[in-house]
């Protein structure tokens, strides 16, 4: 199967981000609205890197991002990502890590869901990797049926995983292989 992007979907498409995308990111980046309870670590936002968007897409051989576009009104509503993670020294023991983020308004709809089953498909057509996996805190139970909707399995729970507001967070592991139905 080759996938080409942008990738379509029933209600949003993945698509590369672009330099035209900038200000609404930097946007999305000092809203703490956007980043959610689960994913404020208490950091500083950043302007997007304004150069490495104009030489193209924000995809390497290590990781990349992608916007999620409404499909009913092309609006974007967030962002799907992914990066390399290893279980040994070869390549055959790689594996993708994603993450999402979507703006408040449109969480709730199933789209998360179904840009997360779409990242994994391109992942999973485009490279040599047979993970897909993916953490949220053990309290995001709206992420985890996401999860679960996109296909992925829980495998378990890391315990004190995460360092967000002061203190330590569980985290559950899902993941999605290449053999997997």
């Amino acid at each position: 199967m080759r996938i080409v992007l942008p990738i379509r979907g029933s209600t949003v498409r993945l698509r590369d981000v672009t330099l035209a995308d900038a200000d609404l990111l930097d946007a999305w980046n000092r809203d703490p609205a956007v980043h959610g309870e689960f994913n404020d670590f208490e950091l500083e936002p950043s302007p997007v890197d304004r150069t490495t968007l104009s030489r193209g897409p924000l995809r390497s051989e290590r990781k990349g991002t992608l916007l999620v576009e409404r499909l009913a009104d092309g609006r974007p509503i967030g962002l799907v990502s992914w990066h390399r993670v290893g279980y040994g020294p070869n390549d055959g023991s790689a594996a993708w890590n994603i993450g999402i983020s979507l703006i408040p308004h449109a969480r709730g709809h199933g789209h998360g869901g179904e840009a997360q089953r779409l990242l994994a498909d391109f992942l999973l057509a485009t490279t040599p990797v047979d993970r897909i996996e993916a953490t949220t805190d053990v309290a995001n139970v709206a992420e985890q049926r996401a999860l679960e909707k996109a296909g992925f399995i829980r495998e378990g729970v890391l315990r004190g995983a995460q360092s967000r507001g002061g203190s330590r967070h569980d985290m559950v592991n899902y993941a999605r292989l290449r053999t997997d139905p």
